[in-house]
């Protein structure tokens, strides 16, 4: 039960202070005994931002273009100051 909340709390972007309160834990134990957990959740709260991340960048408008260049500098490490590569 307490690996499912943990999982679930971590996914939904919630600090590991936070969950170490919930379970009345210190944030050592925490990451001793729930580490796959944590990394779980963090890989699907990731993976969700990166689909909403995606979405938005697939439509028009300024945001859309500030999406893509987000995830272009973050992913891909691009930088609009990077010298170009010779034509």
């Amino acid at each position: 039960m307490q690996r499912r909340l943990v999982q679930m709390l971590a996914s939904e972007g919630v600090p590991q202070a936070e969950i170490c309160r919930v379970l009345e834990v210190s944030e050592k134990t925490l990451r001793k005994h729930f580490r796959r957990e944590l990394d779980r959740g963090a890989a699907k709260l990731e993976a969700a931002l990166i689909v909403h991340l995606l979405r938005i960048a697939g439509s028009r408008g300024a945001v859309a273009l500030k999406a893509i260049r987000f995830a272009l500098q973050s992913r891909f490490g691009w930088s609009e100051f990077a010298p170009r590569p010779p034509d």
